[in-house]
């Protein structure tokens, strides 16, 4: 059997590393596991989460999904 450090590297690493959308950071997204994902960590109601979507179509980090959550309650003078 022929040894390939990239083998080694791929299975350690069980998710896609990516680059969130709006600030450039990259973030490991865990969409197969989508309740150990840092995005989950912040709580959007319905209309924020369209709010959002209608911005972007990719993943986005924790800090961008606070601060766009603080955004849209600014925006519609919830805040």
């Amino acid at each position: 059997m022929v040894y390939r450090p990239w083998s080694m590297d791929f299975l350690m690493n069980k998710h896609e590393i990516i680059t969130c959308e709006r600030c450039g950071a990259s973030i490991e997204c865990k969409a197969n596991a989508n309740l150990k994902c840092q995005c989950s960590t912040v709580q959007l109601n319905l209309n924020e989460v369209q709010y959002v979507s209608e911005l972007y179509e990719g993943c986005l980090c924790a800090g961008c999904l606070v601060a766009l959550k603080e955004e849209y309650r600014v925006i519609t003078g919830i805040a």
